[in-house]
């Protein structure tokens, strides 16, 4: 369950290949910890099917669902009790970006997400929007909106913030972008000066 753990990064963001949480394989490769962790998971299981002499399937059944969904409950536990600064921050996955093309070298791009900080104190943080790796050809898309620069974001003590980014982008020098378009499910990554998370 350690080794499955999802904090601090969401690794599932560019996961292609998955096992009982654990990622696979990515756009890189094959994930060494990834496939640790599954077989490490599978003998774990057979030896408790071999340790019990009573109620295999019914502890087994438990040990899955526990698996499944203990490492996201000690993760919201942990943010709400004692994680500080970008550690706080959490994002339900919901966010949106929406392009336009208004000329030959320009698009409108807004982007709107949802951030909440757990923590008692206000967290000033940029964001990077990242771009998903399954995308055709490579175009870029979300990372369109870091082409101006990285954006600064404060989010206050024990509040959800609705955020909402509006911007012209210039697409002069940007190769291979697309010209119009929506994505939903967007990530991105939060950058402070001692860490960075990707969510």
């Amino acid at each position: 369950m350690i080794l499955s753990f999802p904090f601090l990064n969401n690794r599932m963001v560019d996961a292609r290949a998955t096992f009982m949480s654990f990622p696979i394989r990515n756009q890189d490769g094959y994930i060494t910890i990834g496939i640790i962790g599954s077989i490490l998971f599978v003998i774990a299981i057979i030896l408790l099917v071999i340790g019990l002499k009573k109620y295999h399937v019914r502890i087994v059944f438990i040990v899955l669902i526990l698996n499944a969904m203990l490492p996201n409950q000690l993760m919201t536990l942990y943010q709400e009790t004692f994680a500080k600064g970008i550690s706080a921050i959490s994002y339900d996955g919901k966010g949106h970006c929406t392009f336009e093309n208004v000329s030959k070298n320009r698009l409108i791009g807004e982007c709107n997400f949802v951030l909440q900080n757990h923590s008692n104190d206000d967290v000033t943080f940029e964001i990077e929007f990242l771009d998903p790796y399954f995308i055709e050809d490579d175009a870029r898309m979300e990372s369109l909106m870091n082409v101006a620069g990285l954006h600064t974001i404060t989010v206050e003590a024990n509040r959800k913030k609705s955020i909402n980014m509006k911007e012209l982008i210039n697409v002069t020098d940007v190769p291979n972008h697309i010209e119009s378009g929506s994505s939903s499910n967007i990530h991105f990554k939060l950058i402070d000066r001692k860490a960075d998370r990707i969510l």
